[in-house]
């Protein structure tokens, strides 16, 4: 088996993870003689009387070294016989407990530390949870410092009761109780003379053999864009990693969210064209015609992924300021970046029984079930069917400091709602929805309604925060329909190749007033916004469109509660 594992050792403060990676580095001859040498004069001077002090190997920074514990995540890369390996050794101490949530981020298994004295802690218990959040289904428990209680195998089973429970608890998969002792190096790479009742796999025998392919996710092609390029006018590819399926020359596929079709006209690897990529390929992706596409969106083969605005999210909180419900974050989420609100906290779990508590809030290190609303829609999917559209962190601002990390688990109904509507002809909008601004966080939001207007329907011209005429017209220029609105009422919806401009006020679905006095303005208009991009859409905003024309905003304190 020559495939690349990464694997993550976690546990409470000086439960042995760097001495136990630091025995595998050394005792499967993985160091450089000069690695071995300065590993030997080190432990000389080290804490263990000049025993070889295992976990120097891993601790690279003076710090760590002094305080004899890890505080950053140290990376190491290593390959045996049948495996290559990148390990992240993970601090220990509840204060970094962001730190370890950053290394089991990149993991496919995770070892968790367990000292046998001790037995399973709240931080064993907090960190199996953690793993758990962030996609981890394969485990070792290494109950470790077996040395120290002479490898007494009643306490073992002890401790594999407690583990037992937990991995019931949390839900576990795919999960392996190993005791060791990471100094003496019991178990570890050799098995032990000293547990002859012990008759399972050594922790290197385990990472050598354990599979990690098998994980169950949604094998459609999907593809977030991480960039356009356009090298010149003849040529514009969409470029990212593939991160599920296998996308091919000549296939259909979706663009997301505008649900446009194209088909793939070339794909290149690098800078070779192929006739196909897969999973974990970084491509550049040529389409047939133009399609309306940015950072963020998706290309997928499917357009059964949804494209949500509410999500309900699983989140571990890792900043020194509390989390307060109403206030704005910025969300990465896949490949795209939007602000969004924090709506609300559903119920935090309590580390150490799992139970659901009730809060309003969290704190440092906590978890907790919350509802995330984001400013537009977007490419968004349950975790444990699509990945990469379901892992997200939380930026505060401000300070730009990661706040919290997380997961969906859930999301909204995707269909997007039909605004006006006469047959076959459907145009979405919010011209009669209110906007309310809350002055503490400075947030604009939306109120949405279930409005629906058909031909004879009375609307709203007047609220709080517009004020409309009895009479105009309103361009849903995405859809190429034109809706009429004479003394207050939807008189007409036709196709926008059947309009003729009759000098009344033009509004689109969102009620901005368009400047347009005529039909050469209206001919204008429609060529640069069907000619238009990314990259000239804010001005062709500016030059064509106008909110406080017939709206305005309404400051409230809280607006969640509207």
């Amino acid at each position: 088996m020559s495939s690349l594992l990464k694997f993550i050792t976690c546990g409470s403060v000086d439960d042995g993870k760097s001495t136990l990676i630091g025995n595998i580095l050394y005792n499967s001859k993985l160091l450089y003689a000069d690695q071995e040498k300065a590993l030997l004069l080190d432990s000389k001077i080290g804490s263990r009387e000049g025993e070889i002090d295992y976990s120097l190997l891993l601790d690279g920074l003076m710090a760590e070294r002094e305080q004899g514990i890890t505080i950053d995540v140290a990376y190491r890369y290593f390959n045996t016989e049948k495996r290559s390996f990148i390990v992240a050794d993970t601090p220990g101490h509840e204060e970094y407990t962001r730190n370890m949530a950053v290394g089991a981020s990149f993991a496919d298994l995770a070892i968790i530390m367990v000292d046998a004295k001790q037995g399973v802690l709240i931080q064993t218990r907090r960190h199996a949870r953690i793993c758990s959040l962030m996609g981890i289904s394969h485990f070792i428990f290494a109950v470790n410092k077996m040395d120290l209680l002479n490898y007494d195998e009643k306490r073992f089973r002890e401790i594999t009761a407690e583990i037992d429970e937990l991995v019931e608890e949390l839900k576990l998969q795919d999960v392996v109780i190993i005791p060791v002792s990471a100094t003496e190096g019991d178990n570890v790479t050799k098995k032990s003379a000293n547990m002859s009742w012990y008759a399972g796999e050594t922790v290197l025998e385990h990472l050598e053999n354990v599979d990690v392919l098998n994980k169950v996710e949604n094998n459609n092609f999907y593809l977030p864009i991480q960039r356009v390029c356009r090298p010149n006018h003849k040529f514009r590819g969409f470029q990212g990693q593939v991160e599920s399926g296998e996308v091919k020359v000549g296939q259909e596929i979706f663009a997301l969210p505008s649900n446009e079709s194209a088909t793939v006209k070339s794909i290149l690897v690098g800078d070779r064209y192929e006739d196909s990529a897969s999973k974990g390929q970084a491509v550049t992706i040529q389409l047939d015609r133009e399609v309306d596409v940015s950072r963020g969106c998706v290309l997928s083969d499917s357009t059964d992924i949804p494209v949500v605005r509410n999500v309900s999210v699983t989140l571990l909180w890792m900043d020194d300021e509390p989390l307060t419900v109403g206030k704005e974050y910025l969300i990465k989420l896949g490949t795209k970046k939007i602000a969004g609100i924090l709506s609300s906290v559903s119920y935090k779990v309590d580390v150490n029984t799992g139970e659901k508590v009730k809060a309003d809030s969290l704190q440092k290190n906590e978890i907790a079930l919350c509802q995330l609303e984001f400013t537009e829609k977007i490419v968004a999917d349950v975790f444990l069917k699509n990945s990469t559209l379901g892992e997200l962190i939380l930026i505060d601002r401000v300070s730009h400091a990661t706040s919290a990390c997380g997961v969906v688990e859930t999301v909204e109904n995707a269909e997007e709602e039909v605004y006006f509507y006469k047959d076959d002809l459907k145009a979405k909008g919010y011209i009669f929805e209110e906007f309310f601004f809350n002055l503490e966080n400075a947030f604009l939001k939306r109120k949405e309604s279930d409005n629906k207007f058909t031909v004879g329907d009375e609307v709203p011209v007047v609220g709080e925060s517009f004020k409309y005429p009895d009479n105009f017209d309103i361009l849903a220029v995405e859809e190429k329909l034109v809706v009429k609105i004479r003394d207050r009422k939807v008189e007409d919806i036709i196709k926008l190749k059947d309009y003729v401009y009759k000098y009344l006020p033009v509004l689109d679905t969102r009620g901005f007033a368009l400047r347009i006095t005529d039909q050469a303005d209206l001919d204008n208009f429609l060529y640069e916004y069907q000619k238009g991009d990314e990259e000239n859409k804010a001005a062709l905003h500016n030059k064509w469109f106008r909110f406080e024309t017939y709206r305005r905003i309404i400051c409230t304190d809280n607006f969640w509660t509207i």
